[in-house]
């Protein structure tokens, strides 16, 4: 029954594309499909019965719970106005360079990711303080746009992320069932603390390469971004400077350096990374009751959409698997020319056309439990196969005419900046993500050697 499994996740995708809830096009459109089975005589209706436990291990799952406290960290960051003074301060600092107001977005940019994991949060925000500043400062559109869009995607595979706190999770879970199925029934495991460690050098490797576009861009059309002649007013001390910095700073360093250390869990250091934003909001006189009430529902928005969407990927995973779709994807998988580079090809080429539809949190619950345990099965390393997913599906996040975050920028950008203009300006990032893409592909030690490294693994 593989081809119901098929038209099961053909027909998920069409009721998404006409513009049905995402959790509940899941799950809905799975138990019709287990109902018809069940009346048909072709769906074991016993399967049903796991539902409970799956959700019940959703609830009792420790991972998950750093997502709600890592994104209650990054609303009350973003609502504490640390964004906009980082991107005054280093606006100051190197706006009079050639090129340096796009290293501050950069900047800015990384930081944020960092602090708050959320892209498009993240987009909206770099969006709204910076495009109208890179614009009267005589940025050309193309250039202003594409920063502010590739800068904001960085939230995918900067630790700690949200995302790769899910995606650590799923990938746990793939990497124990293919081991099962080799027969290895003392299966090791990988954390979020191995995907927090391979993301490091491969994070600060696409943000090197978008400085290094920008400075040489700076050099060889001076005129698409020219330099900024400070005011009196505009000029930045070092006491500023580091007043803006050090507080974002030592927070990302506390949460990530106590899960890569080992002194904390992932959930752990979320709860300290929540309460240290809490801190930095009280400190900064920028928050209040309302306020509070704000970040508070917020965060409780965003949460319950990814665990209702969790939810509903469960159901769509049982079902699939019912009809004996991981069956099918594994032969279809096995059987593709090249062995195991042939399979990871289709697979990063599959996944990077469903991100035109889907948000990483649905590939992320849907499609990475259906292909990483063959893949996994198949000698790949776990956090290699990790990186490689949120890389590719930031770049798919970056791509016109369908990735959402550009879709986030025309939400926020002024009427005088075309969709075009958006468009082209996201393509040279688009050309590095790829670049960067196939270098952790041909050289995977970038990933793998300091998880190996802190870890000993």
């Amino acid at each position: 029954m593989e081809w119901v499994a098929a038209l099961l996740f053909v027909t998920v995708i069409l009721v998404l594309l006409a513009g049905f809830p995402v959790a509940f096009t899941l799950g809905g459109t799975a138990l019709i499909f287990a109902g018809f089975g069940i009346i048909g005589g072709s769906f074991n209706e016993a399967l049903l019965l796991g539902l409970p436990n799956r959700v019940f291990g959703i609830m009792t799952n420790e991972t998950l719970i750093a997502v709600p406290l890592f994104v209650f960290m990054g609303v009350t960051l973003e609502r504490a106005r640390i964004a906009e003074e980082l991107l005054e301060t280093l606006s100051a600092l190197f706006g009079s360079l050639r090129g340096g107001l796009g290293i501050s977005v950069t900047l800015v940019g990384m930081l944020l990711a960092a602090s708050t994991g959320i892209v498009g949060a993240t987009v909206v925000t770099m969006g709204l303080l910076s495009l109208p500043t890179m614009l009267r400062r005589g940025y050309s559109p193309e250039i202003a746009t594409g920063t502010i869009c590739a800068s904001g995607t960085l939230g995918q595979i900067i630790p700690p992320s949200i995302i790769l706190v899910m995606l650590g999770d799923v990938m746990t879970t793939a990497y124990q069932q293919a081991q099962l199925e080799m027969g290895n029934f003392s299966p090791k495991t990988v954390s979020v603390g191995d995907l927090f460690a391979g993301a490091l050098i491969p994070g600060l490797l696409l943000v090197g390469l978008y400085m290094l576009y920008i400075l040489g861009l700076a050099f060889f059309r001076p005129a698409v971004m020219p330099p900024h002649q400070p005011g009196a007013d505009e000029r930045v001390s070092f006491v500023r400077v580091i007043k803006a910095l050090a507080p974002p700073l030592i927070l990302i360093f506390a949460v990530l350096g106590s899960i890569l250390k080992g002194l904390a869990t992932p959930t752990e250091a979320a709860g300290v990374g929540g309460m240290g934003a809490l801190l930095l909001a009280v400190l900064r006189r920028e928050l209040n009751l309302e306020r509070l009430q704000d970040i508070m529902r917020a965060t409780l928005r965003i949460s319950s959409m990814v665990f209702l969407i969790l939810i509903g990927a469960s159901i769509f995973s049982l079902v699939f698997r019912g009809y004996g779709g991981d069956d099918g994807v594994r032969a279809i998988l096995e059987s593709l020319p090249g062995g195991v580079v042939g399979a990871v090809v289709v697979v990063m080429l599959v996944m990077f056309l469903l991100g035109f539809v889907l948000d990483f949190i649905e590939i992320t619950f849907v499609v990475v439990p259906i292909v990483g345990p063959v893949l996994l099965a198949m000698g790949l390393d776990p956090v290699w196969l990790g990186i490689m997913i949120a890389i590719n599906l930031q770049t798919s996040f970056l791509t016109p005419p369908f990735g959402f975050a550009l879709f986030y920028l025309r939400g926020v950008a002024p009427p005088s900046v075309t969709t075009t203009e958006i468009y082209r300006g996201a393509i040279p990032f688009v050309a590095i993500q790829l670049f960067a893409l196939l270098l952790i592909a041909a050289f995977p030690d970038l990933v793998t050697w300091l998880p190996g490294r802190i870890y000993g693994s």
